[in-house]
């Protein structure tokens, strides 16, 4: 976590933004990639020369010389942070708009590089000189103070806490996932080095880096002391789709500066045609976009084929079946309509996943998890793709708190589920003999086929009513003849005091 004083520092630079004009937090954001893709070139650059110097090697900056730009050729050098930092703000901000921006556009000859798709159409949007000194001064103290506190994490804990101020963005119903969720949902899956992870809508790409934090803290010798599996992290286990490109950049450069050279995120719209992934991933790990229904023209057909339906959330668990491989497993997010719908494609997706795949865990989560940004109740399913079934029993657990109050403020409190869940997950088949009573509980696959393939917990889980006493009825009136007759005296010594008054 970051602290308390670089939490300020990042404040402070927003509201210089807000002061200049700059509100929407999107945007804000991604002109503060750029610039940080800006200062990083620099570093990387000189961390490279020297890394060179020591060894003996050659090496050419990618500042040296002179740099062509449009039609002018200018020294190089000039596009360093280290150079330009100090010019005065109306220099400054030329150099910036007329050079540097067109400059890291075509830096990369390797047009696939994750930073230069993201890159192409990067635009310059700080509409003053002396905004762009304050940003720069502002960004200088905060890399200061990252390289003081030097903790390998120091970098994405700075993206991430950018990205918590984005309150609500996109038209299309996106909004962030709490991160202690994701957390949670990567823990019970439990990835493994080997394994090739998708996330169809990916946003920010806050799975993907939860993913890949979680493999470098719980699995680092097996990853990083093999050059087979190292290049596999840095280069192919990781794959993110959007629509919205602004998503895509920033959630590249979340990537990046978590420490993963080379994700695949890209532009695609999941459940249309162009997507023609098949038995390809080994986890999918989502929270799709609930926004109701689209335009069935834009859908693929073979996701029709299994569910035909305009609605979102189906449709990807569709997709999901059919982007993994035999053997994946996917953790997603579904609002709580997808347990419970009775229209016939809810209740076709549901039976495709109890009766051809394998049905694991239905977590109900309380409404107030993605509050502020939305009020509604939903679900974690976790499943495995088979293509023969395999449900037996199916785990239920009902959290009703997630180390937050439940309201908008959602401020830190002591009631916390989560830890519980991911214990109870791991040890699934000590769970057999719990009551219906408690708050998790197993339910074998005919019941669920009994009860026509629903999955909402209210179905199976048993209330304990107390049972309380009330005393006899002759003895409730006594106590109130008892009651009245002291009123009146009461009210008959208040009567006489103020007799007496007068």
């Amino acid at each position: 976590m970051i602290t308390g004083e670089l939490k300020n520092k990042i404040d402070g630079l927003w509201d210089i933004f807000a002061a200049g004009g700059l509100v929407n937090p999107l945007e804000v954001i991604e002109q503060i990639t750029y610039l940080m893709f800006i200062h990083d070139l620099d570093d990387s650059d000189n961390t490279r020369a020297k890394e060179s110097a020591m060894l003996g090697l050659p090496y050419r900056s990618i500042f040296s010389d002179e740099v062509k730009i449009g039609e002018r050729t200018i020294d190089g050098s000039q596009l360093k942070w280290s150079v330009f930092h100090d010019f005065p703000a109306d220099r400054m901000y030329s150099v910036m708009q007329e050079w540097v921006f067109p400059f890291i556009k075509t830096l990369h000859a390797d047009k696939n590089s994750a930073y230069s798709k993201y890159m192409d159409d990067a635009i310059f949007k700080l509409p003053t000189p002396l905004l762009l000194s304050k940003v720069v001064d502002s960004l200088d103290e905060i890399y200061k103070m990252m390289n003081e506190i030097q903790t390998a994490d120091v970098r994405g804990d700075v993206y991430e806490y950018l990205l918590s101020k984005i309150a609500q963005s996109g038209l299309n119903g996106q909004f962030r996932t709490p991160r202690h969720i994701i957390r949670m949902m990567v823990e019970m899956m439990n990835p493994s080095s080997d394994e090739v992870i998708c996330d169809p809508a990916c946003g920010t790409s806050g799975f993907l880096v939860a993913a890949g934090e979680y493999l470098k803290a719980n699995k680092k010798d097996e990853i990083f002391f093999d050059k087979q599996k190292k290049d596999h992290y840095m280069n192919h286990m990781f794959y993110g789709y959007d629509m919205d490109r602004t998503m895509l950049r920033i959630g590249a450069m979340n990537m990046m500066t978590h420490g993963i050279d080379n994700p695949f995120i890209e532009y695609r719209d999941s459940l249309s045609d162009q997507n023609q992934d098949k038995d390809k991933y080994s986890l999918v790990l989502a929270n799709p976009p609930f926004k109701g229904s689209l335009d069935v023209e834009s859908v693929s057909g073979d996701l029709l084929k299994v569910c035909k339906t305009k609605k979102t959330e189906l449709l990807f668990l569709t997709l999901f079946l059919r982007i993994l491989k035999i053997g994946g497993r996917c953790a997603c997010i579904v609002p709580d309509g997808v347990l419970f719908g009775s229209s016939k494609a809810h209740k076709d997706i549901r039976t495709e996943i109890v009766e051809n795949q394998r049905l694991e865990a239905v977590i109900s989560m309380p409404s107030g998890v993605f509050k502020p940004y939305a009020g509604v109740s939903t679900a974690i399913l976790v499943f495995t793709k088979t293509e023969h079934g395999g449900t037996d029993n199916v785990w239920f657990y009902d959290m009703k708190a997630d180390g937050f109050s439940l309201d908008d403020k959602r401020t830190v409190v002591s009631e916390n589920d989560i830890p519980d869940i991911i214990k109870r997950f791991k040890n699934r088949e000590q769970e057999i003999d719990r009551k219906r009573t408690e708050q998790s509980f197993m339910v074998p696959k005919q019941e669920i086929v009994d009860n026509g393939y629903d999955l909402s917990i209210n179905k199976y889980k048993q209330v304990e009513y107390e049972k309380i006493e009330y005393p006899a009825t002759s003895e409730i009136l006594a106590n109130i003849k008892a009651l009245d007759k002291e009123i009146a005296k009461e009210m008959e010594e208040l009567e006489a005091m103020l007799w007496d008054m007068h």
